[in-house]
């Protein structure tokens, strides 16, 4: 197994970008054999972007998001976070995480929720309630705090697991299809709040997702990719205006862009030819 590592401290992708792959392989071993999940990887993702990552199913979307956050270790090639190995960004607090479910607690208010990352890292009462206080009011819930989980709409969970990624500030937020269960009409609302909320806080964000409007109208930089073993078929640079209603979806520039996205998919499964 080829041991992953920090590029090295004059290499020019690890002082312009955040998050740099370079021939980045993962095969995962099994009781049935090698399982291959992702093949010769390179990207960089620049400071303050926000990039998608869209592919079929098992396609390692949301393997190279684990690979990032020091969740899973990579079998060849070389990623940085930051400047450093992945685990080292993990250990640095680089970045916060926010899953497919919104994985609270049910015994704990919002509040204490949000808290829980806090207290670990063991921050004074006074700046974990100013953390909090600021971070429910970036995801709209000032009102919740004191509700518990089961009290609160899957949409609502969902900010409230975005909070509890932002409370410690840091720089890159990592999300993992985490609108894949809500309804349009929910989905819709929460694209809109997080642009916005990309907009205030000028964080790095990576995205999975499986919706091909949601990446579009969400992105700076989308990312396509192949069915396993995952590679990148595309990555595609938006045009559309940083500030981006929700009409924009039907402009000829999105439906171009949505256009190229879906190519990018479809070129991906010749691999499997």
């Amino acid at each position: 197994m080829q041991t992953i590592h920090a590029a090295p401290v004059n290499d020019q992708s690890a002082a312009t970008s955040v998050i740099s792959a370079k021939s980045l392989d993962l095969t995962f071993q099994t009781n049935d054999g090698p399982v291959h999940a992702l093949s010769g990887v390179d990207l960089d993702i620049g400071k303050g972007e926000f990039v998608s990552f869209i592919g079929p199913s098992g396609c390692g979307k949301t393997t190279f998001l684990r690979c990032i956050a020091a969740l899973e270790t990579p079998t060849g090639g070389t990623l940085t976070v930051n400047g450093m190995s992945p685990d080292e960004a993990r250990r640095a607090r680089a970045y916060g995480y926010v899953f497919q479910a919104a994985g609270l607690y049910p015994w704990r208010t919002i509040e204490k929720n949000i808290a829980l990352p806090l207290e670990i890292m063991g921050y004074s009462k006074s700046e974990q309630d100013e953390r909090i206080a600021r971070v429910l009011d970036l995801v709209e819930l000032s009102n919740f705090g004191k509700k518990y989980p089961w009290q609160l709409s899957g949409g609502m969970q969902q900010r409230a697991s975005i909070a509890r990624a932002l409370a410690f500030d840091a720089d890159i937020l990592l999300m993992d299809e985490p609108f894949g269960a809500l309804d349009e009409i929910v989905r819709d609302h929460l694209n809109e709040q997080l642009l916005d909320l990309w907009a205030r806080t000028e964080k790095t964000i990576g995205f999975v997702t499986h919706s091909i409007p949601e990446a579009v109208y969400l992105s700076t930089k989308i990312v396509v990719m192949s069915p396993r073993p995952g590679r990148i078929t595309d990555v595609i640079e938006s045009s559309l205006p940083k500030e981006r209603p929700l009409d924009i979806r039907d402009t000829p520039e999105f439906l171009a862009i949505a256009h190229r996205v879906r190519e990018g998919l479809r070129a991906g499964h010749a691999y499997d030819d």
